[in-house]
């Protein structure tokens, strides 16, 4: 009975990630709409540690939004039961558990390719420029798979919860 009347507090936490972790990956595509090969500017001694707080924070908002959206995600299927349907794709719980896939799939694509990737990039894992250079075209792609898959991922996150008897 406690997780019912919680409910709403994590269907609002749920949203509030999603927008985080999906509305980073909507800005970056707006602010950098096509794969630019150059790497990001050392800044001056006295920014430096400016710069690497304020880009730590930036990504790890970012990263951790993602499990914040997973984790309450799976709390409200479980809190209705739905959890194992819609892991298996059955019945109604089939387009929420597409949904699911498609998330679960971004949050690795985050975690395992493009968050690795992208601290070579900003310097905070060394890397020659080189290597550096190559995971600028890593994250570009990872990034950019993950607003694509971000579309049809809130759909049937949607569908799920408004439209499961069309299916």
């Amino acid at each position: 009975m406690i997780w019912l009347a919680a409910d709403p507090f994590v269907r609002v936490v749920h949203v509030m990630a999603i927008i985080v972790w999906m509305g980073h990956n909507w800005a970056n595509v707006i602010s950098r709409p096509r794969y630019r090969r150059i790497l990001p500017d050392d800044p001056p001694a006295a920014m430096r540690d400016l710069f690497i707080a304020a880009a730590q924070r930036e990504h790890g908002t970012f990263r951790y939004a993602s499990l914040v959206a997973l984790a309450s995600g799976v709390v409200m299927m479980l809190n209705r039961g739905q959890l194992v349907d819609a892991l298996l794709l059955r019945g109604a719980s089939a387009p929420i558990g597409l949904g699911v896939w498609l998330g679960l799939l971004m949050v690795a694509n985050l975690w395992f390719v493009l968050w690795p990737h992208q601290k070579k990039v900003l310097g905070f894992v060394p890397a020659s420029d080189r290597e550096r250079l190559r995971c600028t075209r890593i994250t570009f792609l990872s990034s950019r798979t993950n607003t694509i898959l971000s579309i049809p991922a809130i759909f049937f996150m949607i569908m799920g919860a408004h439209g499961a008897a069309l299916f």
